[in-house]
């Protein structure tokens, strides 16, 4: 049996197939845990099983698992919910809501369309997938661990970005409640707030616009997705046993 932080966990990350979502499934694999790496993009999460999971680990791949998610729709969620207790038995005890997706613009100009689809993967998607995987966790009587993903955004705002910041300001609070509700479960809630992360979401911004912001990073660079990934590994285990409702700013002191 693989050694490791989370050995013999089974692990469900959601966003699985880039950036931060595809780093943790690679760093979560490598501590031992079995993985089901969820995205809108099926292919590319076969592409993080089998290019970066199985690899990291030295495990079979045929231990890990590929699921197409869209985490604002509850049938989606449900049926991996069930594809994972058919495939593995148990539900998945550590959950990591990874799944984000932005469409900037300045509040003045933003369409009701781009505000609701952001709020609706965002933040709809946690709280389902949060739900359901929670759900189960307490009806099979196991212990368990989620980390959201928020942003520092959420804290402090940017510009262009009223829906994206509500939407992560959002995951604060909900996970602060669920993790009052669900301690008597000893099912622990945490939610990671990432600053500027080398990730296809912030190759997006503007070169001019990316300087700007490594000028207020103290460690003046941007981060890794491995560098989020290894504190979620953290929190998914049992080092951090006495750890819930926290919110952890990754940001190189943004």
């Amino acid at each position: 049996m693989v050694a490791g932080m989370v050995a013999g966990r089974l692990a469900l990350v959601t966003g699985a197939g880039s950036g931060i979502g595809r780093a943790t499934c690679q760093i979560l694999s490598r501590e031992g845990a079995i993985v089901i790496a969820a995205d809108r993009n099926y292919e590319a999460a076969v592409e993080t099983i089998k290019t970066h999971t199985a690899l990291a680990s030295g495990s079979n791949e045929a231990d890990h698992m590929a699921v197409e998610l869209d985490v604002a729709n509850p049938k989606s969620v449900q049926n991996i919910l069930q594809t994972a207790i058919k495939q593995y038995k148990a539900p998945p005890t550590i959950i990591v809501n990874s799944a984000g997706i932005t469409r900037d613009n300045w509040l003045l100009k933003l369409s009701e369309e781009d505000y609701d689809s952001v709020l609706n993967i965002n933040l709809k998607g946690t709280f389902l997938v949060m739900q359901t995987f929670s759900r189960a966790m307490t009806e099979a009587g196991l212990p368990g661990s989620i980390i959201n993903i928020s942003s520092i955004i959420g804290k402090y705002g940017n510009m262009g970005q009223t829906n994206y910041s509500a939407s992560k300001a959002g995951v604060i609070a909900m996970t602060q409640s669920a993790a009052k509700e669900l301690g008597k479960y000893n099912i622990r809630v945490n939610v990671v707030l990432p600053g500027f992360i080398d990730t296809p979401m912030v190759k997006t911004v503007p070169e001019k616009v990316q300087q700007a912001i490594l000028k207020q990073v103290p460690l003046g660079r941007l981060g890794r997705p491995s560098e989020l990934a290894e504190v979620i590994a953290f929190l998914s285990s049992d080092k951090s046993s006495f750890m819930t409702g926290a919110s952890v700013d990754v940001t190189g002191g943004f």
